[in-house]
C-alpha cells in the first residue's frame, strides 16, 4: 500500500539524521531521508525495519520523491497519470517524470530509494518494496525503473521481480550494457532517461512516434545546427565543459558521449575510475563536474538551490580559450532556485563579453528539466535562457549530443 500517513522529511547533517530516521519510523511516520553522509550501517538497519513495518524509507541521499501527488524535496509538477516510477537516482526521476509529463502523461508514484539502494550491502530492499507496490497498485498501468547499472546480482534480483507482473516495464539502467539483460516481452531495457520517458509515455497512451525514431529526427537537426555553429569557433576552441547540478544528468551526459561518440571526458563523478579528474577545482580537456557532489555541498546549499558556485565556475571556465562549448543542466521545480535562468543568464553574458573581448564566442547549451506547472515555468525558463543566447534542446541527452557534435 502508499502512505496514506504522514511523511517526515529529515535534511540535518548526516551524522544526527540516523537517529531522527529512528525516532519517525518508530512513530510509524514513512521517511524521505534527504541527508547525505549516513552510514551503510545505519542504512541497512533503517530499511529493513522500515520495510518489515511497512513503512517507505527514502534515502539516504534522497533528492526526489512525488508521493500520492505531493511533491518532497526536490520535485516536478506533474498530473496524476498511469506511470509508477521507482528511481534510485534523484535527477533521474525528475528527468524521466518530467519527459511524461511534457507528453500529457502523468504517474500515479515517485519513489526515490537514495543512490546507493541498489548496491550489494544494501540489497535492494526499497527498490523492491517500491516495485511490487507499483506491480500490485491498480491505478499504476506502467512501470518506469530508473538506476545506475547496479551489480550482476542485484540487476537479476529486480529482474526477477519484473517478471513476477505482467504490466509493461521500462528498465533504465543508466549506461549499463542493455545486450546482457534476458527481459521477457512486456518489459524494455533501455540506457538513457531520454529513451526511458519517451518509451514510458508511448507505453502509457502518448501519441508519439516509436522513441528510437523521434531521437533520430531529433538528432538529424541537432546535426545541421551544430554545422551552422562550429564556424564560430577558433581552431584552438576544443573541448566541452559540463557544470552539472543534477548528478544523474551528469551521468547519462557521460554515458552518450562514451557511446555515441566515443569521446574522452574526465569528471568528479566518473562512469569509471580511470576518468576521474586530477582535481575537481581544475577542469582539463573535456571534463564534467557533478556540482551536486558532497566534496561541494558541506557546509553550502545545493547547487540547485544556490548558482553562487556554479556562476563562478562558468565564468572561470570562460576564460579558457581551448573551451568551446559549456553544457548546463537548468532543473526548476519545488526545492529548485526561484528564478535559476536569470541568475545563470547574468553570468553567460559576462562570460561572453570577456570571451568577445579576446576575440572569441562561447557555445553555451542548456536543457530545462521541469514542467509549465512549475512555479519557475518551463516556458518562461527556456525563453530567459534563450535571450542570454543559450541553444536550449528538449532533454538533457538532447544537450549532450549537441555539446558532442561541436567537439567531436
Amino acid at each position: 500500500e502508499m502512505p496514506e500517513a504522514n511523511m517526515a522529511i529529515i535534511s540535518i547533517a548526516g551524522r544526527y539524521a540516523a537517529d531522527e530516521a529512528w525516532e519517525c519510523l518508530r512513530r510509524g511516520l514513512h521517511v524521505l531521508l534527504f541527508s547525505d553522509n549516513v552510514s551503510i550501517e545505519d542504512e541497512v538497519a533503517l530499511k529493513k525495519y522500515a520495510s518489515e513495518h511497512g513503512l517507505l524509507l527514502m534515502g539516504p541521499g534522497a533528492g526526489t520523491a512525488i508521493i500520492n501527488g505531493v511533491a518532497l524535496a526536490f520535485a516536478n509538477v506533474i498530473p496524476s497519470g498511469p506511470v509508477g516510477i521507482v528511481s534510485a537516482a534523484g535527477t533521474g526521476l525528475q528527468e524521466t517524470a518530467t519527459l511524461l509529463g511534457k507528453n500529457g502523461i502523468g504517474i500515479t508514484q515517485g519513489i526515490g530509494t537514495g543512490g546507493r539502494d541498489l548496491k550489494k550491502e544494501i540489497g535492494g530492499i526499497m527498490y523492491l518494496d517500491g516495485l511490487k507496490a507499483l506491480q500490485a497498485d491498480p491505478d499504476t498501468k506502467v512501470i518506469l525503473l530508473v538506476s545506475k547499472p547496479p551489480a550482476p546480482e542485484m540487476a537479476r534480483m529486480v529482474m526477477d521481480q519484473v517478471a513476477k507482473s505482467s504490466k509493461p516495464t521500462v528498465v533504465c539502467l543508466l549506461g549499463g550494457d542493455t545486450r546482457s539483460v534476458e527481459a521477457p516481452k512486456h518489459v524494455h531495457v533501455v540506457n538513457t532517461l531520454e529513451e526511458a520517458g519517451l518509451l514510458a509515455a508511448r507505453l502509457a497512451g502518448a501519441k508519439i512516434p516509436e522513441p528510437k525514431e523521434l531521437i533520430a529526427r531529433e538528432t538529424e537537426e541537432i546535426k545541421t545546427l551544430a554545422k551552422s555553429l562550429k564556424p564560430k569557433l577558433k581552431a584552438e576552441q576544443k573541448y566541452l565543459r559540463g557544470l552539472f547540478s543534477g548528478g544523474t544528468l551528469c551521468y547519462e551526459s557521460q554515458v552518450i558521449w562514451r557511446d555515441e561518440f566515443e569521446i574522452e571526458v574526465t569528471s568528479n563523478a566518473p562512469l569509471d575510475k580511470k576518468f576521474q579528474m586530477k582535481d575537481s577545482l581544475k577542469s582539463e580537456k573535456n571534463c564534467c563536474v557533478d556540482l551536486g557532489e558532497e566534496e561541494f555541498t558541506v557546509g553550502r546549499p545545493h547547487p540547485m538551490i544556490d548558482n553562487d558556485l556554479r556562476v563562478r565556475r562558468l565564468l572561470s571556465e570562460g576564460k579558457d580559450p581551448a573551451v568551446a562549448v559549456i553544457l548546463l543542466d537548468v532543473v526548476i521545480g519545488y526545492g529548485a532556485h526561484p528564478d535559476p535562468a536569470a541568475e545563470l543568464g547574468d553570468a553567460i553574458r559576462k562570460a561572453q563579453a570577456a570571451a568577445k573581448a579576446e576575440g572569441r564566442e562561447i557555445i553555451f547549451v542548456a536543457s530545462v528539466t521541469g514542467t509549465e506547472g512549475d512555479p519557475q515555468n518551463l516556458t518562461r525558463t527556456t525563453q530567459t535562457l534563450k535571450a542570454a543566447g543559450v541553444h536550449v534542446c528538449n532533454s538533457n541527452a538532447a544537450a549532450s549530443r549537441l555539446s558532442a557534435l561541436l567537439v567531436a
